[in-house]
């Protein structure tokens, strides 16, 4: 981490700030000690030069003689000797002479005085770093306990630069990611909770014909015919609650991210007659008729088994939708950049106010002449669909039937693996 970047935090650099002046101060109260110490040594050395012409005119020696005496600068032998024998040494024990003594008594308060004034503002600048740090943290700390509660609803410092600012940035970044998981989780059991209400619901119609057909057989268990009718409505109930729950673990698994798609070039005349092959039984039977057509050629890529499924769902629901003597029409085409699958029908529509809802589970418009359906087939096409990289859309004219287009990015590069 270099300087520069520590230095980006507003208190980092206000401290550092204040450090460099105390650091300019320090020379600065040097050099006026050394010139107080200057001055008091210099006024102390004339004090003593003044004694000392004093006793010597006082014997009787004369002025240019002591003139020249406090001039010199050069100490003798004979000089040092003297000195030695009054006992004015620097080894002399418990000697301190009058003139060191006043010297302390000037020069050390003030010495004393510098340095103490300097730790006092060094450790006050110190101490409201600190603080101001410690709110910071402190406040930060309060943050990071709500957002481990559950509560994003305020956000730490965005202002804030440097080590601290890095900090919470980070700490920022997690508590995003936190409350992404948390909502998603949220939803997760929500569409769980709403999941197991729809598909409680749904049973209850087939389990309810259950339990009354099976009351009917056992009150008339020598009636054969009565045996045989309702025990073939009883299969009927029973094949709708398979065909219910598979869809809903079909759609549930999707959404989860669970189904890992297969991808492949898929003819598409071999891909729209696997779509549409368990329900052409179905539909002459009503007395409608199902109709390929498209370039023989035209290659699809996709997951073969999913995308069939989800065709064959659009085919069921234009029949569903479509009287006896009516036409349900698979169509392919290449587009530039798509390939697109058309199911188009003649039947009844879908009515203005329900085209905006019909992909929703369970939802069923009230223009068809068909109610067997559980509202589940759309939906789960457009799962697969879009769970490839691809789209629905739908036209529809009340009365005059529907159009669901299926489009896919051309080749493989556009299309999602789950």
């Amino acid at each position: 981490m270099t300087p520069a970047h520590i230095l980006r935090d507003r208190t980092l650099r206000r401290f550092a700030v204040f450090l460099a002046l105390i650091a300019a101060a320090l020379p600065a109260a040097a050099l006026a000690f050394s010139l107080l110490a200057q001055r008091t040594a210099q006024a102390m050395l004339l004090e003593r030069d003044g004694a000392v012409a004093s006793a010597l005119l006082a014997q009787g020696m004369a002025e240019n003689d002591i003139a020249a005496a406090l001039a010199a600068s050069e100490v003798s032998g004979a000089g040092r000797a003297l000195l030695a024998r009054i006992g004015r040494t620097a080894a002399t024990p418990g000697l301190l002479l009058p003139e060191l003594a006043g010297y302390r008594q000037a020069v050390l308060p003030a010495a004393l005085a510098a340095a103490g004034l300097l730790a006092a503002l060094l450790l006050g600048g110190a101490l409201v770093f600190a603080r101001a740090q410690a709110a910071r943290l402190a406040g930060a700390e309060r943050l990071l306990r709500r957002y481990a509660e559950g509560d994003f609803s305020a956000r730490l410092p965005r202002d804030a630069e440097g080590p601290l600012g890095s900090l919470f940035a980070a700490a920022e970044e997690l508590a995003t990611m936190l409350q992404a998981k948390t909502e998603a989780e949220h939803r997760a059991q929500q569409f769980l909770k709403q999941t197991i209400a729809d598909i409680s619901h749904q049973l209850k119609t087939p389990l309810a014909a259950l339990g009354l057909y099976q009351e009917i057989i056992a009150a008339e268990p020598d009636n054969a015919d009565a045996v045989r009718a309702f025990a073939g409505k009883a299969g009927d109930a029973l094949l709708r609650m398979e065909s219910l729950i598979q869809a809903m673990l079909k759609i549930t698994r999707l959404d989860a991210g669970s189904i890992r798609f297969a991808p492949a070039a898929c003819p598409l005349p071999d891909l729209a007659g696997r779509a549409v092959r368990d329900l052409l039984t179905r539909a002459e039977r009503e007395g409608k008729r199902i109709r390929l057509e498209g370039d023989p050629a035209l290659t699809l890529w996709c997951d073969p088994d999913w995308t069939a499924e989800a065709l064959g769902n659009l085919v069921k629901n234009g029949l569903d939708h479509t009287a006896a003597g009516g036409l349900v029409q698979v169509t392919w085409r290449h587009t530039p950049g798509m390939v697109q699958v058309q199911v188009a029908d003649n039947g009844s529509g879908i009515a203005p106010e329900d085209i905006h809802h019909i992909f929703k589970r369970f939802y069923r418009g009230r223009s068809g002449p068909d109610a067997r359906g559980a509202g589940l087939g759309l939906p789960l096409a457009r799962a697969i669909v879009e769970g490839q990289g691809g789209a629905v859309t739908v036209q529809s004219t009340p009365g005059q039937g529907s159009v669901f287009a299926v489009s896919f990015p051309d080749g493989p590069d556009g299309l999602t693996e789950l």
